[in-house]
């Protein structure tokens, strides 16, 4: 994992159809298990690139290989963590954890004292690594025109 390193993107970066092939990649294991579908599929280059430009996003790289990635929006008081991918090769290897650390530091430095993320509801495999890495359940969700609950959002607390 020494090989890892952690970019912010910014207007030089140009490998968005790479970028969009780690996160289809990343959230594949999804299709067909949630209801309604991961709003990944509905991305393209174009929509990921205007996604940086609005939002702080950082790149993990193993070598010149794009390994994860995060999507970062400060609210009120806290960062909202979207798109968090990391290649299905190199997950298990603290990729995940360090994008985390990345967003920590981001909310930090934007004074905010926590990060927030959604997670669908089936996904409970996620729901136990996000508390493994110091997020707690808030709040049930339900997307436009479902009767019961279709994700849930869980927070960490800055300290």
């Amino acid at each position: 994992m020494s090989d890892i390193a952690l970019r912010r993107l910014d207007g030089g970066f140009d490998r968005w159809d790479a970028l969009l092939d780690l996160i289809l990649a990343s959230f594949a294991y999804m299709n067909g298990r949630i209801a309604p579908p991961s709003s990944a599929l509905a991305l393209t280059p174009q929509a990921l690139k205007a996604k940086a430009d609005t939002e702080i996003a950082y790149v993990a790289f193993d070598g010149a290989q794009i390994a994860g990635c995060i999507f970062c929006r400060p609210e009120a008081e806290t960062l909202y963590i979207g798109k968090l991918a990391v290649l299905p090769a190199a997950q298990g290897k603290g990729i995940g954890k360090r994008l985390l650390g990345a967003a920590e530091a981001t909310a930090r430095e934007l004074g905010l004292d926590s990060l927030r993320l959604e997670t669908r509801i089936e996904l409970v495999d996620n729901h136990a690594t996000f508390a493994a890495w110091g997020f707690r359940r808030i709040a049930e969700n339900r997307h436009a025109g479902f009767n019961r609950t279709t994700s849930i959002e869980m927070r960490k607390a800055i300290v």
